[in-house]
């Protein structure tokens, strides 16, 4: 089991550092992808130890670090130029034995501060793993760059293209946790660690992964997730502002992360990814760190989307049938006051009875105006009424009996009326009232089934809800705190479901 050996030895990386899971962790998930990742924090959080444990993970990795300055140099990097074969032979090749394009983690502090030649060599470096020495092309055993910073690139000075490379973007904080803190200050400051051979990734077993996750697949879901926070992403809330911005991804750069994708899933013993993989994600998302906050949201709300929208429409038809129950309920009311003969005529709404044949559209009239109407064909006068299309319905008309002691609705014409056993007289003219044996329906519905189990369907959702934020609280790669996040967004989604279970009550009241 892969996931088993990955997580120890990432407790083996985390022993003597403290609050550094997840840089270690994701480092780490980035060097098996063959990505990069950026650390962002103030000197002295203990960004290039992570870079050293890091090359502990791998059998026989080498390491190379250095700290940029603006008078850092090519030779510095990447080897200086052989003498010899400058002058033997006129070939301009650099030495490159202990240098970046022989190492397999590579900790380049302070990047932004490196010049032009510097960081365009790293453009080719980062994307193909490859570096041209001379007038050869020579493929790097790199593994994992970290790069590390505190501050963000300047704008305007060309770096863009080197920050869309380093795909995962952490901050680095010093230790939060007063015991954590203490075990810092006492520990006898020796970073030494010795991994358990048996946990080491070697090289054939990297090649090997590296093909097997090129196969592993990508579910539905996860896509679906996917193109919904890419959606979201063009219009950010900036935490603490009412400002709102379009984030830009590209395409590279999401082909990148659904890489990471596929490599978080191989890890952890699955065939294809999944929505519980997503929530790192954010990390590869954020331009600004304002942004960071509000993308992670986004990032919770969409993997947590399908449980939304199951909701939603649960509740929605819920609250059909709610109504459904209430009209069957008013008809028995209706006969249990003797009114038999509107006993067969079907209830919309509970308050309204339909005519048959009304050439302009729907019309309905309220049960209560019907049952009140004078009889046709007697002496008894007719009744005054208004006639109006409803406002919230197309092509829906409304009759009313009307006495002045509301206000007719804008638009209304006055009518006369009167009615029989089956009728109504409008102005003289007679429409049917539509009838039925059976259940009495809302406006405009036909007759349901209110045999779903709501309750079960509820204790189905929890049950499915409870699933996913186990598997996200398995998940390797997924740091504390956004467990956390996540935690209180499925708390809210549990109060929505708790307010569904007793509006199920609403069937029977």
């Amino acid at each position: 089991m892969i996931k088993k050996r990955i997580e120890q030895l990432l407790d083996a990386l985390n022993k003597g550092i403290y609050e550094k899971e997840n840089e270690l962790a994701l480092s780490l998930l980035a060097a098996v992808a063959g990505e990069s990742i950026i650390l962002l924090g103030p000197p002295g959080v203990a960004k290039s130890m992570v870079a050293r444990r890091l090359s502990k993970a791998f059998a026989g990795a080498r390491s190379f670090e250095y700290l940029m300055s603006r008078f850092s140099t090519p030779d510095e990097i990447f080897g200086p130029v052989s003498i010899s074969k400058l002058k033997d032979s006129d070939d301009y090749e650099r030495v490159t034995e202990g240098y970046l394009p022989t190492a397999d983690v590579v900790f380049l502090d302070e990047i932004w501060k490196a010049g032009p030649a510097i960081q365009n060599t790293l453009l080719t470096v980062i994307n193909e793993k490859v570096f041209r020495n001379g007038n050869r092309l020579v493929s790097l055993p790199l593994k994992l760059l970290i790069a590390a910073s505190n501050e963000l690139p300047a704008q305007g000075e060309g770096l863009e293209a080197l920050w869309d490379r380093l795909i995962i973007r952490l901050e680095s904080k010093s230790i939060k946790q007063d015991d954590n803190f203490d075990k810092m200050l006492l520990d006898d400051g020796n970073e030494e660690i010795t991994v358990p051979s048996e946990l080491l990734i070697t090289n054939d077993e990297y090649t090997n992964w590296h093909k097997r996750i090129s196969k592993i697949g990508v579910s539905q879901d996860a896509l679906h997730i996917i193109h919904q926070i890419r959606k979201s992403l063009q219009s950010v809330a900036i935490d603490g502002t009412d400002e709102r911005r379009s984030v830009y991804v590209s395409d590279r750069r999401w082909k990148k992360i659904v890489n990471l994708l596929r490599t978080s899933a191989f890890l952890q013993d699955r065939e294809s990814v999944e929505p519980e993989d997503l929530l790192p994600v954010y990390n590869c998302l954020w331009q600004e760190p304002e942004e960071r906050d509000e993308i992670r949201r986004i990032v919770i709300r969409g993997t947590f989307m399908s449980f939304s929208e199951r909701l939603a429409k649960m509740k929605k038809a819920l609250g059909r049938d709610i109504k459904i129950a209430r009209a069957a309920r008013a008809a028995n009311r209706i006969s249990s006051r003797k009114i038999e003969r509107d006993a067969d005529k079907k209830l919309y709404d509970e308050f309204y009875y339909k005519l048959v044949g009304y050439p302009e559209g729907d019309c309905y009239i309220m049960a209560c105006d019907y049952q009140s109407l004078p009889q046709h064909g007697t002496d008894e006068l007719d009744m005054e009424g208004i006639l109006y299309q409803d406002s919230k319905r197309k092509n829906v008309n409304i009759l009313r009996t009307y006495d002045g002691s509301f206000g007719a609705p804008l638009g209304s014409a006055p009518v006369m009326l009167n009615r029989d056993d089956d009728h109504v007289y409008i102005l003289g003219d007679c429409y049917a009232i539509e009838k039925t044996k059976e259940m009495k329906l809302p406006l405009g519905a036909e007759l349901q089934d209110i045999g779903r189990n709501y309750e079960q369907e509820i204790d189905a959702l929890a049950d499915d809800l409870k699933e996913m934020e186990k598997r996200i609280s398995d998940n390797l790669f997924i740091a504390e705190d956004d467990k956390k996040r996540v935690g209180e967004y499925v708390r809210e989604i549990y109060r929505d479901v708790a307010f569904t279970r007793q509006d199920t009550q609403k069937l029977y009241d």
